[in-house]
């Protein structure tokens, strides 16, 4: 069963936190770390940098995927 996508808003995206619902590694719990903006003039982003909690790991992913309730859960969920 797919889950409806919900809608987010990028000027909140900075040091906004994550959990991810299929744990890779046992990371589980993020932290959104930097925002990368394609075009400083109209500053439209392009990507995001998570930071793993626990081992400190970062990557950059499309921000689109954060609005996948398939994929993240908003905040640290248990």
């Amino acid at each position: 069963m797919q889950t409806k996508p919900f809608k987010l808003s990028p000027k909140k995206l900075l040091h906004s936190k994550w959990t991810a619902v299929k744990p890779i590694n046992k990371e589980k719990h993020f932290m959104v770390t930097k925002i990368i903006i394609r075009d400083e003039e109209t500053q439209v982003i392009e990507n995001v940098e998570i930071e793993a909690v626990m081992t400190g790991r970062v990557q950059v992913i499309d921000w689109h995927t954060l609005e996948n309730a398939d994929v993240w859960k908003q905040g640290w969920v248990a």
